[in-house]
């Protein structure tokens, strides 16, 4: 029998150990070597725990770099099993550090990435409008939106049409047509309005027709082997499917207007959202904006290379200047006419803010993206840090936003702001 504040709040069985469900990669924390104490990674670690323990969750990984190093590097709870539907028989597989997770809209940020590695390589100018490269992108008024548009979400085209069947996200050409055939709400780049799905699908089609290559293909030869990545890969491979962790729609059910904010932006209710990103053929498709799958490290990896200015392990990965373009603020703050919250972009990035912004007091010089609402990942050149938070729960509102808040200002709390002349040169 489920408890009645478990049915109210629609959350995960929560053990009173929590060591039984913790996963700590020991050889891959190394504080001392950054120069911070034991106490810092635990009081981090602490905040972590205080989210877990809304329920809200079922598993959770972390990974927090400071100087180039490693401090945090934990899982806890259920990959799978655990959800709040699940049977009491159900099969528990324990979420370890190494499991994949869908990053969902953090996606984009290493999508955008490719697209100014693009540029750097000279096959692409992000001023160009979308139709130089693929001139049926043009129709129905579409002409001038540029690449850049696109990355900063200002080329409207926020979202596919109501009526499309949800099948279509894993039909690449389906998919094309429909965005070439809809008629933008504006085309003159004044306005922020989250492109939640449709930008990568546009980006994607770009960069498939400069290089002659899958956008997969890409990735994997200029990010996710020079960096030695072991997922990190759009969608998962077919014979993985069951490594992957499995989504929960948890926390009270979203009612208007959230829920209509919710519709607007993701196409579907949150139980819709649950069905289709546990579905294999949303799990093995390629959907640019929204599900590359890998763990915690490897974002938190992805964005240690964009502090260290494109280089990774001595290798250059891009240029400086590239990492300087992907981060710098495009407009102003202004309110995103899709989330109905003010946002800053970069083209590609959602930036920090003073006094306070998206990743924590005093972050004007962080960048980084969230994964639907819960999963965080970004960087901050003033504190020399990059974190990654996964997670597999799906709460729109819930009781779980203060602990999810306490964790980003616990991060800024215990790695506090750096001397500019010791900052990440991506900071100046």
């Amino acid at each position: 029998m489920i408890p009645i504040a478990r049915r109210a709040l629609n959350t995960s069985l929560i053990p009173k150990d929590l060591s039984s469900v913790t996963c700590t990669d020991a050889a891959g924390e190394h504080p001392d070597a950054a120069g911070i104490s034991r106490d810092t990674v635990e009081a981090v670690w602490q905040s972590v725990e205080a989210l877990y323990r809304t329920g809200v969750h079922p598993g959770i990984q972390v990974s927090v770099r400071h100087r180039g190093h490693q401090v945090l590097h934990r899982a806890i709870g259920h990959a799978s099993g655990n959800g709040p539907h699940d049977r009491p028989d159900e099969v528990r597989v324990p979420m370890t550090t190494d499991t994949p997770v869908c990053y969902f809209s953090a996606s984009k940020a290493v999508t955008a990435l490719l697209m100014h590695m693009l540029s750097e390589q000279g096959l692409v100018n992000l001023m160009d409008p979308v139709s130089y490269y693929c001139p049926e992108f043009a129709r129905r008024g579409k002409r001038t939106i540029t690449v850049h548009q696109i990355l900063s979400h200002r080329g409207g085209i926020p979202a596919i049409p109501r009526e499309t069947p949800i099948e279509v996200l894993w039909d690449r050409d389906e998919i094309w047509r429909i965005l070439c055939q809809a008629r933008p709400v504006e085309v003159d780049g004044a306005k922020v309005a989250y492109h939640a799905i449709t930008g990568g699908f546009v980006l994607q089609r770009v960069l498939e027709k400069v290089t002659g290559d899958t956008i997969e293909n890409y990735l994997d030869k200029h990010l996710r082997k020079p960096m030695g990545m072991k997922w990190f890969t759009y969608g998962i491979a077919p014979e993985h499917l069951s490594d992957l962790a499995v989504n929960y729609a948890t926390g009270p059910t979203p009612h208007f207007p959230v829920s209509w904010v919710v519709r607007r932006a993701l196409g579907g209710d949150i139980g819709t959202v649950e069905s289709v990103t546990n579905d294999p053929r949303f799990q093995e498709a390629v959907i640019p904006a929204g599900n590359l799958c890998g763990t915690a490290e490897e974002m938190g990896r992805f964005f240690q290379m964009m502090l260290n200015g494109g280089l990774w392990n001595g290798r250059r990965v891009c240029s400086e200047i590239t990492v300087k373009r992907a981060i710098q603020q495009f407009g102003s703050l202004q309110i995103d006419r899709t989330m109905l919250v003010p946002m800053r972009f970069s083209a590609g990035m959602m930036l920090g803010g003073n006094p306070v912004g998206l990743w924590g007091p005093n972050s004007r010089y962080a960048f980084g993206h969230i994964g639907l609402i819960n999963k965080l990942c970004w960087a901050d050149p003033a504190r020399d840090i990059s974190v990654s938070l996964l997670n597999t729960g799906l709460p729109i509102v819930a009781h779980h936003l203060p602990a999810l808040a306490k964790f980003v200002y616990t991060v800024c709390r215990q790695f506090p702001l750096i001397p500019e002349t010791q900052r990440p040169l991506v900071a100046a």
